[in-house]
């Protein structure tokens, strides 16, 4: 037997690819927090004592469901049980059994033997037997939805005033990422792009050297990050995009603790946590999609983009070390250097935004992106 994983994801999409894929998942969502007695491990899925039911002519009577976990679960078993995930990854590919005994063996142990914990689930699409067990967390987690969040950023955008357009779209099992640009929001970047070439066109950035204001709003459903909004400038000439890290806006998923059962949250409370995100949205779309913003981050961007590469291989190797990125992204990176033509830290940037677009699992691709700015740092100071 071999234990598979759940996944649902999408990479680029657009705003109603995005919208469509959450409104299907929407109303199969249910969380469950259950105490570690009900949660059992068998055939590699998590059996959830209560949380399914049946209605019968003598009322309604509970009974355990089945559940296929996502990467993003088993992680988080392994992290509440205190299982080394390399571990239990390792058992699912190998020895499948022990996936089951080390999981029910820690689940049943006496160090955890009053707790809870909250299982985020789908129930089972059309055709499917078995629901997806998407997230193992906390009791206090406190839920923001994908498409709650989506609303109420797009309704804070609508408040601002501001004309924008969504570039790109992305759901994984972690985080959904949408990508916001505001075309009429721009400045002229001539001594950031004056050497560039996008490896993908050709096109030069001397003769465009045109960058955007936008922002990325990013959330996750399942305990891997908070509901943020972080300020992205855009290339023209390349699309690549420098993610403005130090001034993200936050949102934790923290709350009180639960109650045991199948979770219904109040209109009120939702309520609220909307309001808030629309109004932080606002606030963004004030503060980031402003000329005078864009000017002072390109004016901070140039100064330290200046400094030439003597040893380009050297270079992006420290900066590949230092970022701790793999070999094969450290050639990547240096591909795209040498295509960019640009030979200062400013290429370096170029080089680890550009290379971002082209990695198919957008929560890589989106770590990398961030990481656009400090590298050309780390390369300026080498």
């Amino acid at each position: 037997m071999t234990i598979t994983l759940a996944r649902t994801s999408t990479r680029n999409a657009s705003l109603s690819e995005i919208v469509g894929i959450l409104r299907e998942q929407h109303p199969r969502k249910a969380d469950v927090v259950a105490p570690v007695q009900n949660i059992r491990a068998e055939g590699g899925r998590l059996i959830i004592e209560g949380a399914d039911h049946d209605l019968t002519p003598d009322g309604v009577t509970s009974k355990p469901a089945e559940f296929r976990l996502t990467d993003v679960c088993e992680s988080g078993v392994a992290e509440k049980l205190g299982i080394p995930v390399g571990y239990l990854r390792k058992t699912r590919i190998e020895a499948p059994h022990l996936w089951d005994t080390n999981v029910n063996g820690w689940l049943g142990h006496e160090s955890r033997a009053d707790k809870s914990f909250m299982v985020r689930t789908l129930t089972p699409a059309q055709g499917e037997d078995t629901g997806t067990a998407r997230a193992f967390l906390s009791p206090s987690y406190r839920i923001i939805d994908n498409l709650d969040i989506l609303t109420a950023a797009l309704q804070g955008v609508r408040d601002a005033g501001v004309e924008v357009r969504l570039d790109k779209c992305d759901l994984t099992d972690r985080k959904m990422y949408v990508k916001i640009t505001a075309p009429q929001v721009s400045a002229y970047a001539p001594e950031l792009l004056k050497d560039y070439k996008s490896p993908f066109s050709g096109a030069r950035g001397a003769d465009n050297p045109t960058v955007f204001a936008g922002f990325e709003i990013s959330n996750s459903e399942t305990g891997c990050g908070a509901f943020t909004i972080v300020p992205r400038l855009v290339v023209q000439v390349c699309d690549n995009g420098m993610v403005i890290t130090k001034d993200v806006m936050r949102s934790v998923h923290i709350g009180g603790r639960q109650q045991d059962g199948v979770i219904r949250w109040s209109d009120t409370t939702q309520a609220r946590t909307l309001e808030l995100i629309a109004s932080q949205t606002t606030d963004a779309v004030s503060t980031f999609l402003d000329r005078d913003y864009v000017v002072r981050q390109l004016r901070s961007i140039q100064e330290t983009a200046a400094a030439r590469i003597k040893n380009p291989e050297a270079t992006i190797t420290t900066v590949a070390q230092r970022l701790k990125f793999t070999e094969e992204r450290r050639a990547d990176i240096f591909a795209h250097f040498i295509q960019g033509g640009d030979l200062s830290a400013g290429g370096v940037m170029h080089a680890v935004t550009s290379v971002a677009q082209t990695l198919p699992d957008a929560d890589d691709a989106h770590e990398v992106e961030a990481l656009g700015i400090r590298a050309m740092e780390l390369a300026a100071a080498l």
